[in-house]
C-alpha cells in the first residue's frame, strides 16, 4: 500500500526552480508536522524543511531563502518550491513525518532532482 508519492523532480541548471508534491494516504494527515528529506550519493539522508500542523516551517541552514515548504491540509499534500537551485541540491527527495519516519508512514521512492549544466 503506497502512503507517500514524490513527483516533480527532474534535471533543472544552476539557478533554476523546481516544485516537489507529496500525497499523502489517510485520514489524519493534517495532525502530522511533515518534512522534506534528501540523500545523495553516499552521503546520509538529511532533513531538508519541516511544516507544523498550524503551518510553522523550519530549513536547514543551506537552503534557508531559497526553498520554501507549504501544506494542502484538503489535498494530503505538502509542497517544497526550490529556487535559486544549485548543484549541491542534486539529491533523491523524500517527504515524511519527523520524528516518526517509516512508522506513521513508509517511505516512498523519492523523487530525483538534478542539478546541472
Amino acid at each position: 500500500q503506497v502512503q507517500l508519492v514524490e513527483s516533480g523532480g527532474g534535471l533543472v541548471q544552476p539557478g533554476g526552480s523546481l516544485r516537489l508534491s507529496c500525497a499523502a494516504s489517510g485520514s489524519r494527515f493534517s495532525i502530522y508536522t511533515m518534512g522534506w528529506y534528501r540523500q545523495a550519493p553516499g552521503k546520509q539522508r538529511e532533513l531538508v524543511a519541516t511544516i507544523t500542523s498550524r503551518g510553522n516551517t523550519n530549513y536547514r541552514d543551506s537552503v534557508k531563502g531559497r526553498f520554501t515548504i507549504s501544506r494542502d491540509n484538503a489535498k494530503n499534500t505538502v509542497y517544497l518550491q526550490m529556487n535559486s537551485l544549485k548543484t549541491e541540491d542534486t539529491a533523491l527527495y523524500y517527504c515524511n513525518t519527523p520524528g516518526a519516519e517509516g512508522s506513521v508512514y513508509d517511505w516512498g521512492k523519492g523523487t530525483l532532482v538534478t542539478v546541472s549544466s
